[in-house]
């Protein structure tokens, strides 16, 4: 990738540990107000190659490159994992997910995956003086045993129980139920005509399926799996009955969840927030507004990304107009690589039409292959940052909580982030000393270590080619070495370097076994 890109003047010739983040008080303590707001924007399934900044085709996005255009875009960042819920859970606690059973990805109705007793990136600014909210996807689990949640009541453990001052998110994704919002630990808008029931293992009496009643299906229909009970003219994962009112319309997800956050927002314009700010779009079931339809070259899957692009732009757009965009450090980025065909006939691959969702990269979603975890990663900051700024600095989202936690001089507890390093200097382009290395995990829980130039995959078993999702997997039962100065992983060079394969494995063992961390 470094002889890819070329690393621009990044920041102020000024030192960003020299410079004051904030005013200070009579007794020598930063002022509330003057603490930067923090707002993570974290799209679920956008691919590095999807946006118009990062060289995408048939789609625009002129709030995204506005953003980079006032930020620094990275070109060689990762999330932890190539699935949802692992790569989540790494960003919100510091850890890695594979150290934990049951982060794979979660069902409508599994249980909080990250406990109450941990230390989460809410708890850390909560504690530092902001108030906190996730708005949006959340794929995390709710309440405290899985498939035991009473919809129709509070739950007796949710956001709440993390940090979180306020959340309006999704139990899980859009293709799985129960597909209501919850608020504040309750169902919004709950119909007491129509109870909640929802269950993971069988239906319910006389209530339709995808699979047992195609003509309701009105909106969209699935290509593979996703043909469980119908919400919507929609089929999904998994089966529910009732809802009523409080049942979501997927045209309108997007116009919900960003209502909400332009609502936090302004509510407490008076004093610093952090914001978890995670969208549906683009995962499936790609249905976007009719407003957006139409608008991109590439069928419902484009229109997705438009409409995400056009929610980023009322982030930005009411930070503006409440005077705090100069103060307000923003990290754009996404959970995975991409998928196309995720289990909807939304015709996506029919309509690529050149385009290149993981852009450079080899592999997709769930892949072992760098399109699995390489990910767009924008950072705007007007007080700090200087604009239009590139960098290819090896990152990872692990890191994240770490280098907010130093930014805002967070007091952690011993033992919190076990994994998580302070690279701030990276993230505000102070620093372009690339992570030493970056642990990625696929979706068959096998791992990968990568360098700047060099990565090795551990020997896996599983198929080469996911059948329905038509993704290279990356699994082999043999280990694997590719050069990454060339960018796409192609020529297996085990067998020509085994003194590299044996340094990364070296690296690898070493994270597994908690002795020795990337300095």
């Amino acid at each position: 990738m470094k002889n890819q890109y070329v690393t621009l003047a990044l920041l102020c010739p000024a030192i960003f540990s020299s410079l004051p983040i904030s005013a200070k008080d009579t007794k020598g303590k930063a002022t509330d107000r003057e603490k930067p707001n923090v707002i993570i924007i974290y799209a679920d399934d956008l691919g590095y190659g999807d946006l118009q900044c990062y060289g995408a085709k048939n789609v625009e996005t002129p709030n995204v490159n506005r953003l980079a255009a006032e930020g620094i875009r990275f070109t060689n960042a990762h999330a932890a994992a190539a699935t949802s819920t692992p790569s989540r859970y790494s960003l919100l606690t510091g850890e890695y997910a594979w150290r934990r059973p049951g982060t794979d990805v979660a069902a409508g109705n599994a249980s909080m995956i990250i406990h109450p007793e941990q230390y989460t990136m809410a708890d850390m600014f909560k504690h530092a003086g902001y108030t906190t909210c996730a708005i949006g996807k959340w794929h995390l689990g709710l309440g405290d045993k899985t498939a035991m949640q009473d919809w129709n009541a509070p739950l007796p453990a949710a956001l709440g129980d993390l940090g979180f001052d306020y959340h309006y998110i999704m139990a899980a994704t859009a293709d799985r139920v129960p597909c209501v919002f919850i608020e504040n630990g309750k169902v919004a808008n709950y119909d007491p005509t129509a109870p909640i029931e929802v269950s993971y293992i069988r239906n319910f009496s006389d209530e339709p399926t995808g699979k047992s009643h195609p003509e309701l299906l009105y909106n969209l229909k699935p290509s593979h799996g996703h043909d469980m009970s119908i919400v919507n003219g929609i089929s999904r994962i998994g089966y529910m009955k009732g809802g009523g009112k409080a049942l979501w319309k997927d045209e309108n997800i997007a116009d919900s969840i960003t209502t909400h956050a332009i609502d936090f927002i302004r509510s407490h314009k008076d004093e610093p927030f952090f914001m978890y700010f995670a969208t549906n779009d683009i995962h499936v079931p790609r249905f976007p507004h009719k407003r957006f339809r139409g608008k991109s070259g590439m069928g419902l899957r484009g229109d997705a990304i438009v409409q995400f692009d056009w929610a980023v732009g009322q982030i930005m757009n009411i930070l503006d107009k409440l005077g705090l965009a100069e103060n307000t450090l923003i990290i754009l980025s996404s959970d995975n690589g991409p998928v196309v065909d995720d289990g909807y006939d939304d015709k996506a691959e029919e309509l690529l039409n050149g385009h290149s969702p993981a852009g450079p990269w080899r592999g997709n979603k769930y892949s072992a292959f760098e399109g699995g975890t390489a990910v767009p990663v924008i950072v705007r900051w007007p007080k700090q940052i200087r604009k239009n700024a590139e960098s290819d600095v090896l990152m990872s989202q692990i890191d994240w909580m770490a280098s907010l936690g130093a930014m805002i001089d967070a007091r952690m507890p011993k033992g919190s982030a076990p994994d998580s390093e302070n690279r701030l200097g990276n993230l505000l382009g102070t620093d372009i000393t690339d992570r030493p290395w970056v642990i990625e995990l696929a979706a068959n829980h096998v791992l990968s270590v990568r360098n700047k130039d060099w990565k090795y995959i551990e020997p896996s078993v599983g198929s080469a080619i996911m059948e329905y999702e038509k993704i290279e997997t990356g699994y082999s039962p043999e280990p694997q070495l590719y050069d990454m100065t060339k960018v796409y992983e192609e020529g297996n060079k085990a067998l020509q370097h085994p003194e590299i394969v044996f340094q990364l494995q070296g690296i690898l063992k070493g994270v597994r076994d908690h002795t020795i961390k990337a300095k």
